[in-house]
C-alpha cells in the first residue's frame, strides 16, 4: 500500500507504537484459514483481524492502540509471535465484516444438517436486529434462512423467491433483474421456513389462507438491510417473496443514476421550476423510485417544505416529511395528497398515480404553485400523455401542468473485470450495428454472470408550447413521440445503443428491455 495514502495521524501513531501501518486491508490480504480460531464477536469487539501466517509469526491488523492488550491472547491462541499492523479502524471493521461473511456456512452446507431435524417448532421472534453472522448456534431451519439472506446480500440480490410446488421447494435469487435458481431444500421444511419469515416480519403465523405483507430488518456483515415481505397462498403452499433494500447504498445523485451530462442538465432545469408536474414512467422494477429519490435529494434544502406520500417508503430522507399509504385506514394516495396540500408544501412527491382522482389532485396541485413529482406505468414518455387522457383528465389540464416526462429502463452493466471486445456475428432489424461491441465472460467478481450491477437508460421529453398544442388537440402517442424526437429527444433504444457502443451494456440487453421486435439476421 502506498505510503501516500496513509493518513499522517495513522503514521504518527504507528511510529509511537513501534509497528507498521497500512491504509486498508485488501481481500487478498486475509488468510481465511486463520479466522476459525478468532470468533467474529472477539474480532469486532477488539477491532483486530488475522491476516496471514509468515511461518515464524502471525500478522494481525489492529484498529488502534487498545487492541495491543489482546495480542498476548492471540499469541497463546496461535502459539506463535504476533506481528501487528495498524489500519484505520473504520476500514478494518469493513474488512472484518467482509472476511467473516466469506467464511460463514453456505445454505447448501446448512441443508446437509436438516435431515434428522424436528421442524414442528420454530424459534421465537427476536426483538432487536442481530447480525446474521453472529447467529451460528440457532436451529438448522433458522440458520438456513440466515445463510440464504447472507448470501443474497453478498451476491447483490434484489429479491428472494421461496416457491412451493407439488414435490419440491425452490429458492430463487433475482440478480440484476433476472431470476436464478439457488437452492432446492427438502419440501418438508416448507411450512417451517414460511413460519420463520412470518415471525421475523411480525405477521400472523396461523393465517395461511390470506395474503400477508410485512417488513423486517436484518444486519448482514455490518450492513443494515430492510426487507419487504410478501406472502400469498398457492395451491401447493405459501409462496414467499423477500425484496432486499440495502441502506448502505443510500440515495444516489442525478449524476449517479445514468442520466448522462445532457440528461442531468435537462432534469436540473425542470427541477428548478416552482410549479408543474414531472412524471417518471416505466414498468415495475425499472428504477423509477430511485430516480424520484435522486430528484428529491437534489431539491432538498432548508428553504423548501417537501412532503411525500409513498407505498412503501423505501428510504428515509432527513428534512423531508414522508407518509406511508395505508388502505386499511383509508389513507390512499388521493386522500393523503389532499392532506398534504394543507401543509403549505413547496414540493410534493406522489409515489404513483394509479387512478383519475389522484391524477386530478396532483394536476390541481401543480397548477396552484407546487412542484409535483410522480410515477406512471407506461412504456414510453409519449404514452404518458394518452394514459392521462384515458384516465379522464382534460387535455387542456395536462397541457397546462405537465413540465416533462421521463421514461426509463434498467439494463445490466458488463462486468469491468472480465469485459472483452468482440465483433458482432448477428444484426438486428432497424439497428446500425457498431463494428465492435463488448460482453462479460464471467469471473469471480460477478459470480460467473458476466454482469455486475445495473444502470438506467432514459428518454426525457420536456413539454414545450408546440407539444402543449398537440396535447390539447388530442394527438396520438406516435405523433407526440415523432415531434419530441425531431426536437432532439433520445429514445430509450437510442440511449441504450449508445451505452452498448460505449461498452457499458450489451446489445442483447438493450433489445431485451426496450421490448422491440427485432429479427436476428446473420451477417
Amino acid at each position: 500500500m502506498s505510503s501516500a495514502l496513509i493518513q499522517p495521524e495513522l503514521a504518527s501513531l504507528a511510529e509511537r507504537l513501534g509497528i507498521a501501518c497500512q491504509a486498508a486491508v485488501a481481500t487478498g490480504d486475509v488468510d481465511t484459514n486463520l479466522l476459525a480460531a478468532v470468533p467474529l464477536s472477539f474480532a469486532r469487539a477488539n477491532v483486530i483481524l488475522p491476516l496471514g501466517d509468515d511461518g515464524g509469526s502471525i500478522r494481525v491488523a489492529i484498529g488502534g492502540a487498545a487492541a495491543l492488550q489482546v495480542l498476548d491472547e492471540l499469541r497463546l491462541t496461535f502459539g506463535k509471535p504476533i506481528e501487528a499492523v495498524l489500519v484505520p479502524a473504520a476500514d478494518l471493521i469493513d474488512a472484518i465484516n467482509h472476511a467473516y461473511a466469506g467464511v460463514s456456512g453456505t445454505s447448501r452446507e446448512v441443508l446437509q444438517e436438516l435431515e434428522a431435524e424436528d421442524f414442528s417448532t420454530i424459534a421465537t421472534e427476536f426483538t432487536d436486529p442481530k447480525d446474521l453472522l453472529d447467529l451460528t448456534d440457532e436451529a438448522p431451519v433458522i440458520r438456513l434462512l440466515n445463510s440464504v439472506l447472507s448470501e443474497a446480500v453478498k451476491e447483490r440480490v434484489s429479491d428472494i423467491h421461496i416457491e412451493p410446488y407439488e414435490r419440491e421447494l425452490l429458492i430463487r435469487f433475482r440478480i440484476d433483474g433476472l431470476l436464478y435458481e439457488k437452492l432446492s431444500p427438502p419440501k418438508i421444511i416448507q411450512e417451517a421456513l414460511a413460519s420463520r419469515v412470518k415471525i421475523m416480519a411480525g405477521l400472523n403465523i396461523a393465517e395461511k389462507r390470506l395474503p400477508q405483507d410485512g417488513r423486517l430488518r436484518v444486519i448482514v456483515a455490518g450492513r443494515d438491510v430492510d426487507i419487504r415481505v410478501s406472502i400469498i397462498p398457492t395451491f401447493f403452499g405459501e409462496r414467499v417473496v423477500l425484496r432486499l433494500l440495502d441502506k448502505k447504498k443510500g440515495i444516489l445523485s442525478l449524476a449517479d443514476i445514468g442520466l448522462g451530462d445532457a440528461g442531468v442538465q435537462t432534469m436540473e432545469r425542470m427541477l428548478g421550476r416552482t410549479s408543474g408536474i414531472i412524471l417518471v414512467t416505466g414498468p415495475t422494477g425499472s428504477g423509477k423510485s430511485t430516480t424520484l429519490y435522486a430528484a428529491l435529494n437534489r431539491l432538498n434544502s432548508s428553504e423548501k417544505n417537501i412532503i411525500t406520500i409513498e407505498d412503501p417508503i423505501e428510504y428515509q430522507i432527513k428534512g423531508i416529511g414522508q407518509i406511508q399509504v395505508n388502505p386499511k385506514i383509508e389513507l390512499t394516495f388521493a386522500s393523503g395528497l389532499r392532506s398534504i396540500l394543507r401543509q403549505d408544501p413547496d414540493v410534493i412527491m406522489v409515489g404513483e398515480i394509479r387512478d383519475a382522482e389522484t391524477a386530478e389532485i396532483a394536476i390541481q396541485a401543480s397548477l396552484t404553485g407546487h412542484l409535483v413529482l410522480s410515477t406512471l406505468h407506461t412504456n414510453d414518455a409519449a404514452t404518458a400523455v394518452t394514459r392521462l387522457v384515458d384516465m379522464g383528465i382534460e387535455p387542456f389540464m395536462i397541457a397546462s401542468s405537465l413540465s416533462a416526462v421521463v421514461a426509463q429502463r434498467l439494463v445490466r452493466v458488463i462486468c469491468p473485470h472480465c469485459r472483452k471486445k468482440y465483433r458482432p456475428a448477428v444484426r438486428y432489424a432497424g439497428i446500425t450495428m457498431p463494428k465492435q461491441l463488448y460482453r462479460g465472460l464471467g469471473c469471480d467478481k460477478c459470480f460467473g454472470l458476466g454482469t455486475l450491477g445495473r444502470t438506467a437508460i432514459y428518454e426525457i421529453m420536456p413539454v414545450d408550447q408546440e407539444l402543449c398544442s398537440m396535447i390539447i388537440r388530442r394527438a396520438h402517442a406516435g405523433e407526440i413521440k415523432e415531434y419530441a424526437v425531431s426536437r432532439g429527444m433520445k429514445t430509450l433504444r437510442d440511449d441504450g445503443l449508445a451505452r452498448a457502443a460505449a461498452g457499458i451494456t450489451t446489445i442483447e440487453e438493450v433489445v431485451r428491455v426496450t421490448q422491440d421486435d427485432y429479427a436476428d439476421v446473420p451477417l
